[in-house]
């Protein structure tokens, strides 16, 4: 007889501990799918730390050779130009010298000049306030005859701060994905508990529209919380 009602109290312990297993079992299931998902936002504003500015010209004749010495010419005197500005030996450069024969390929009245070579002296500088205050400058040699292109879509401004940034921007763009974490937890009357999970994204470089040496900087974090 006692040993039936000892089984039956194991039995019974048994089946009291299998169910409050099972609960705890259920209870963290149930409490890791608790999460809510939040990005955060850093953005800063920037200058451009260095340029790239390409300044094109050309020159036509008839006799090559002399045709070479008169684009020299103008080389000198565009480089002449450039150090006026307050550029250096080191910042100009030349590109190379394509020549084209117009009377090789031409519709309708045959051109006057038989040859035209093109060139053009790059700055690449980080004098970018220098930069920015030569646009429309290259119009004075315009009084010499001498036609130089200088589009703005073929001035490359670049910023190269960008790793001494990410550590700052990362961390505010997490504290800001917490704040928006933890409203949401106090909205939902729990409690914000430890990362489940987090992504970085992608930090992106953009040019302001009217003042392309200005950079806008942005990274966006995607973090998981757990809810309590």
């Amino acid at each position: 007889m006692k040993n039936n009602i000892l089984a039956g109290a194991l039995i019974a312990i048994g089946i009291c501990l299998s169910g409050m297993f099972i609960y705890l079992g259920i209870s963290k299931f149930s409490n890791k799918d608790r999460a809510v998902s939040v990005k955060g936002l850093s953005t800063r504003e920037v200058e451009a730390d260095y340029a790239v500015w390409p300044l094109s010209y050309a020159w036509s004749g008839n006799d090559l050779p002399a045709l070479y010495a008169q684009l020299e010419q103008v080389t000198a005197r565009v480089k002449q130009h450039l150090l006026s500005l307050g550029f250096e030996e080191a910042d100009i450069r030349q590109g190379s010298i394509s020549v084209n024969n117009n009377w090789a390929s031409y519709y309708g009245a045959r051109p006057e000049y038989k040859y035209t070579l093109s060139t053009s002296l790059i700055v690449s500088t980080d004098k970018v306030a220098l930069v920015v205050a030569s646009q429309g400058k290259e119009s004075e040699l315009l009084k010499e005859g001498i036609i130089v292109t200088s589009n703005s879509w073929n001035l490359d401004y670049q910023f190269n701060g960008l790793p001494e940034l990410k550590p700052a921007m990362i961390e505010e763009a997490t504290r800001n994905a917490r704040a928006v974490a933890q409203k949401f937890a106090d909205d939902a009357k729990c409690s914000l508990g430890s990362i489940r999970r987090a992504s970085q994204g992608q930090f992106s470089i953009e040019s302001d529209e009217y003042q392309p040496w200005i950079k806008h900087v942005r990274v966006v974090t995607t973090v998981d919380y757990f809810l309590d």
